[in-house]
């Protein structure tokens, strides 16, 4: 990758790609921090004043969030606006109400500081915990509060609403409640101090297509308001004070991208085969069922992975089984005749939804998540296959479980699975007889066992983000280790092979769908390695395809050969960027590939 300082003078600021794409223009420093509130005794006879006055921001409030629920409902789906219902139940909830009117009968506390006393009774048991579900809603929760609070204090809060010009905006972090708005306003882009990928944040930018980064830590310090900056979303920068050379360099780049994007989409329905005749599927990965809409649009031929996580940690109470089943019909049936794989919930690590960890974990990554999660309830897991199996019967579904380790997991889930249809078939409940169950390789103990597992499984789909993760000891959401985290390393390289040699041998259909998949440098490394799909985020499926078309699978090969053979990540990684200079020239520049 270039050294942006090489080209000329500047700061930069190092994140996590939320969104691709690049936007030039004006900071918007969004402030999101609670105003501060004096502790101040009231007199009796302004007890009622002070209560009218908490029902009134609580109505007001209300109907705020209502109208913004409405407007995200109608121009980017059910889906996006689903995330409103907590803020919503929040604003309801008997015990932020009754216990800030008691607060402020019985204590004589102003309507502010009571409201503050009654949620920091609520969020602080909540802000000690290890999961991270309820470590955000204590973030909605305190959104909730801070617009309550301007209200009560009379203070205009900063917004995205009416603004004049283009702004990307800068935050601390983004709640719903800002987010909702960035459809219909100036918002070309945004960058915040923290949250990850997965953030809702993250998930708009993706859906309304605008470059975002995400994890940048002192951003809102550093970067004055009004000030011009580049979010770089494909490389999860933030460039500022930056000098002419390096503005006219990144306003190429921006143009060469755009330029390079519509090229792209042009060819966007063609089948990704490659010179030499063979066939490979490009697919997309998506998060909610409303973007489907856009990976069919940038040419997928599928959905690849639909995380089903999203439909739990929205939500306060588990979804029932319609829910479920309504969520993965949309998807399907959108779809169709194209495939989707769907994920069983992946909960768990760093993700816990209303049924919570069991206990606190020393090392969450490591212990209950995944399909381990899942079979500890098999009444849950049993709720959603009998969903998904409903889903069935309106297209082409293929059911696949995350985090196998060992044979015994497949077999109880396929036990659960069969249990799903007999229950279905005594309902008198439509769906497809023969639905494939695979499972995710993304231990180091399912790539060692995968002669195994494809005698069990009827697909595997290898998840990189955790298979690196996991082969190299590295979280990868970790700052400190960051630098350690190789999708080249040559132990994963060789998990790979033998995971996609194990799946050759017995005729087991093999896809990736983890960030190695929309990576355009790792691209000929899979093809070569004989993988069967690649799964990506929509935006990246016509540069997957492109790429498969200009090769051919005997170069393809030979390549992935000589990478085999690597001794380290960056000798890997340096020999595919030589290829890329010289066969993918356009590439290379929009990717920033020196």
């Amino acid at each position: 990758m270039i050294d942006i300082k090489a080209i000329g003078k500047t700061e930069v600021l190092k994140g996590v790609s939320a969104s691709p794409g690049i936007v030039i223009g004006k900071a918007f420093v969004l402030d999101t921090e609670r105003p501060h509130v004096e502790e101040v005794e009231i007199e009796a006879d302004e007890i009622e004043a002070e209560v009218e006055a908490f029902m009134s921001a609580i109505g007001e409030t209300t109907r705020e969030l209502e109208r913004l629920r409405g407007g995200l409902e109608e121009t980017l789906g059910e889906s996006h606006a689903r995330i409103f219902d907590a803020h919503l139940m929040i604003l309801r909830d008997s015990m932020v109400i009754d216990g800030t009117q008691r607060r402020i009968r019985e204590e004589r506390q102003s309507a502010a500081f009571a409201l503050t006393e009654t949620i920091g009774q609520v969020t602080n048991a909540m802000e000690r915990t290890r999961d991270e579900y309820l470590r955000e809603r204590v973030f909605d929760i305190k959104d909730i509060e801070r617009r309550l609070l301007l209200r009560l204090l009379g203070r205009k809060q900063k917004s995205l609403r009416h603004l004049d010009d283009d702004v990307i905006v800068l935050a601390h972090e983004l709640a719903a409640t800002h987010t909702a708005s960035m459809h219909e306003e100036r918002v070309t882009g945004f960058a915040t101090d923290v949250g990850g990928r997965t953030a809702h944040a993250a998930i708009m930018a993706r859906s309304l297509q605008i470059p975002a980064v995400v994890g940048l830590h002192e951003a809102t310090s550093v970067i004055r308001q009004g000030e011009k900056i580049i979010v770089d979303g494909t490389l999860g920068l933030l460039i500022y004070r930056y000098d002419e050379a390096v503005l006219e360099y990144y306003q190429e780049r921006q143009r060469t991208y755009e330029e390079f994007e519509k090229e792209l989409l042009v060819d966007k329905d063609a089948p990704a085969v490659t010179v030499d005749g063979r066939r490979f599927e490009v697919a997309a990965n998506i998060e909610i069922p409303d973007e489907v809409r856009a990976a069919i649009s940038h040419g997928a031929e599928g959905i690849g992975l639909f995380r089903t996580e999203y439909l739990f940690i929205t939500e306060d109470e588990i979804p029932s089984e319609d829910e479920q089943y309504e969520a993965y019909r949309a998807v399907v049936s959108l779809a169709a005749p194209a495939t989707v794989v769907v994920r069983t919930v992946d909960l768990g690590g760093d993700k816990f939804g209303p049924m919570g960890a069991p206990e606190p974990e020393a090392n969450p990554f490591l212990g209950w998540r995944g399909i381990r999660c899942s079979l500890s309830q098999p009444h849950l897991l049993l709720r959603q296959l009998r969903a998904i199996l409903r889903a069935s019967a309106h297209g082409n579904v293929k059911i696949m479980l995350p985090m196998i380790s060992s044979l015994h997991e497949v077999r109880d889930a396929r036990q659960v699975l069969e249990a799903a249809k007999q229950e279905l078939r005594a309902r008198g409940r439509e769906f497809a007889d023969n639905v494939p169950l695979g499972v995710m390789i993304e231990t180091p103990a399912a790539a060692m066992i995968a002669d195994e597992l494809a005698e069990e499984a009827d697909f595997f789909s290898i998840g990189s983000n955790d298979l690196v993760q996991y082969t190299l000891a590295v979280d990868r959401g970790n700052d400190s280790v960051a630098y350690l985290y190789d999708t080249f390393h040559p132990a994963v390289l060789r998990l790979l092979d033998r995971t996609v040699r194990a799946a050759r041998k017995h005729k087991t259909w093999v896809g990736v769908c983890g960030e190695m998949a929309g990576d355009p440098l790792a691209t000929l490394l899979l093809v070569g390695l004989g993988v069967d799909e690649l799964s990506a985020a929509p935006a990246v499926v016509p540069e997957i395809k492109s790429i498969i078309r200009s090769t051919s699978y005997g170069y393809a090969r030979r390549v992935a050969a000589k990478a085999l053979k690597m001794k380290t990540g960056s000798e890997v990684r340096r020999y595919l960027e030589q290829i890329f200079r010289v066969k993918f020239p356009k590439i290379s520049e929009t990717e920033m590939i020196s």
